[in-house]
């Protein structure tokens, strides 16, 4: 039964999304919105059996769309064992041996912990299943966080982020979206607003088909959004530079905008987000948006950026091997995606602090997981410093 369970659950989220174009992506997040559950439950409604979240006791909510059942059982993602983790402080390398080695373990810890504060309140984050042969009440456990998470869920983000595009009046084009268990992704980018980067990409080659960024020397003004529903991070928008030869993403994460999920607290039962409270929000995250889009779209903005990395991009390398394996190890990049940079570095043929941060961003091309690709292109500036100084 636990098998069968574990194997529907793995049905029940949605499909997730690399490099996907803007109308894969909304399909995806309707797809989830009919199946998203979230629940405000103390602690004596929760327990862990066999490794997987049972909630028993909260009230079935009733609907425009009808009856909502709370009371079931909920096979945890990573990301829920890391608010698990958290919110009940359990060591997260130890929890995740227990899951791997010692269910029954894990099960007596989680429960142990709910029992000292019952009276702990949580949101509980989850999809219900779509599966037919699914019993009542089953899914997936996409989170447990805070009462006072405040839901801003991607798909009402991303409509109300691209209106403030358009209010901006920036002619814009969406390059690419990704979809994580913990994170969207979406790309924009505008052609209309782009400099010319001669001396950062002197001597430089794509690592993808050999073209020269002496002979396409631009860099495009653009900005990535992102959002998370499972506590992972705020609403963000981050200015990002692409250089045309390559496709090569340079965010300015010093220069990110945000706006944090955090609320009053909130009632037990079914969260019913209400319309006003949304609407202000939306309206809110639109304004924002229209106004960095303002910001970030601007030749004065990009043609900064661009000067204060050329400024560092230059610095000839004596021993790029060194160099590179300083600087990831600086910046905790794994070993593997070390070697990886380093091909990068060696097609790219730069060899100078320029070309680190180049061999960075096209690797981070490459790499199948969305978070990872996310997290190493934003290392890509922290790198070209790092690299300077290095020598």
């Amino acid at each position: 039964m636990t098998q069968q369970f574990a194997q529907r659950a793995t049905n029940t989220a949605p499909t997730g999304a690399r490099n996907a174009d803007l109308t894969d992506l909304v399909r995806i997040l309707e797809d989830g919105e009919d199946r998203k559950l979230d629940v405000i439950a103390p602690a004596s409604a929760l327990r862990m059996h066999e490794g997987n979240v049972h909630v028993e006791g909260v009230e079935s909510q009733i609907t425009a769309s009808g009856v909502t059942r709370v009371d079931g059982i909920y096979r945890p993602t990573a990301v829920a064992d890391e608010g698990i983790s958290d919110k009940l402080r359990i060591p997260l390398a130890y929890l995740r041996r227990m899951r791997a080695e010692n269910v029954p373990l894990l099960d007596e810890n989680v429960n142990a912990w709910l029992r000292e504060g019952p009276e702990r309140r949580f949101m509980l984050r989850a999809f219900r299943s779509a599966d037919s042969g699914a019993m009542p009440g089953e899914g997936v456990a996409r989170a447990l966080l805070s009462d006072s998470y405040k839901l801003m869920d991607n798909l009402d983000m991303l409509l109300a982020a691209l209106d403030g595009v358009k209010q901006s009046g920036h002619p814009t084009r969406i390059t690419g979206c990704d979809l994580s268990d913990r994170r969207m992704y979406v790309r924009v980018e505008s052609e209309a607003v782009a400099v010319q980067a001669r001396n950062l990409l002197r001597g430089y080659r794509s690592p993808f088909d050999g073209r020269s960024g002496d002979e396409l020397p631009m860099i495009s003004a653009g900005f990535v959004i992102t959002n998370s529903e499972v506590g992972a991070g705020a609403y963000t928008i981050t200015p990002r530079a692409v250089i045309q030869v390559c496709s090569n993403g340079l965010t300015q994460t010093q220069d990110v905008m945000r706006a944090v999920h955090l609320g009053g607290k909130q009632d037990e039962g079914v969260v019913n987000w209400s319309g006003q409270t949304q609407r202000k929000t939306l309206e809110l995250i639109t304004s924002k948006t229209a106004d960095a889009v303002t910001t970030f779209l601007s030749r004065q903005y990009i043609e900064t950026k661009v000067n204060e990395m050329e400024a560092a991009a230059g610095k000839t390398l004596d021993e790029p091997t060194k160099t590179i394996e300083h600087v990831t190890k600086s910046l905790s990049i794994a070993t593997e995606t070390k070697d990886r940079i380093l091909a990068h570095f060696i097609r790219g043929g730069q060899m100078t602090a320029g070309g680190v941060m180049q061999a960075i961003t096209s690797t981070a091309q490459t790499l199948t997981d969305a978070d990872h690709a996310a997290t190493l292109e934003a290392l890509a500036i922290p790198a070209l410093t790092t690299a300077a100084t290095h020598g």
